[in-house]
């Protein structure tokens, strides 16, 4: 499968972004997050474990959709196992509307200025020769996504978070951007663990 044009991508998230668009309720979903806390820390901007994503500033539709898709089993989390029982649509599109209404997290890189360049310039413009489109085409060059089209923010995650899913789109063992057209799995298949961790540890600090 080759590379997608970033022109294709883009107009698939105009062809997606009305059915993808959540409408949830921030006030109401604030209440049904009070067990995420535990684990995802004080609105979802702290997790006590560098392996969970930090749920804070997600934009709304992008969040439904991963739940429905945790709730359904489509996207197997074995720690987010029962947590969704018995949540409505609703419900699911009031969490996503809450944790999208908080404030994103400002993250520390660690890396040296030399991975540091790489990974910036594979965020912003691909590498050209193995066919990897730039990373900020969809996910915006502050790494906050494009709410409309369902593309998630990246920045501020967790660096563990960030390369176990790289990695795991890479293997094809994460098959959520299926509604994308596999993009995700195309892009990560030409990264290396170097340039995936590099990356994850760019984008910690991008805010």
């Amino acid at each position: 499968m080759g590379p997608l044009p970033v022109a294709l991508l883009m107009v698939m998230a105009a062809m997606f972004a009305s059915s993808a668009h959540a409408q949830g309720n921030p006030a109401a979903g604030e209440a049904l997050v009070v067990s995420c806390v535990a684990c995802h820390g004080e609105g979802g901007a702290a997790p006590i474990d560098p392996s969970y994503p930090v749920l804070a500033g997600q934009n709304e539709a992008y969040a439904l959709r991963q739940l429905r898709m945790i709730q359904t089993n489509q996207r197997v989390v074995p720690l987010m196992t029962g947590q969704l029982n018995g949540k409505s649509e609703q419900d699911l599109a009031d969490m996503a509307a809450y944790f999208a209404a908080q404030p994103g997290v400002v993250g520390q890189a660690d890396a040296d200025e030399s991975t540091l360049a790489l990974a910036e310039s594979i965020y912003r413009g691909g590498i050209l020769d193995k066919g990897v489109a730039a990373c900020s085409s969809c996910h915006s060059p502050m790494g906050d996504g494009n709410a409309p089209a369902g593309f998630p923010a990246v920045a501020g995650q967790p660096r563990s978070y960030t390369i176990a899913q790289l990695t795991a789109y890479r293997e094809g063992q994460r098959d959520t951007d299926e509604v994308f057209g596999g993009m995700m799995r195309s892009i990560a298949s030409r990264l290396t663990d170097t340039e995936i961790a590099a990356l994850a540890d760019y984008l910690r600090g991008l805010y």
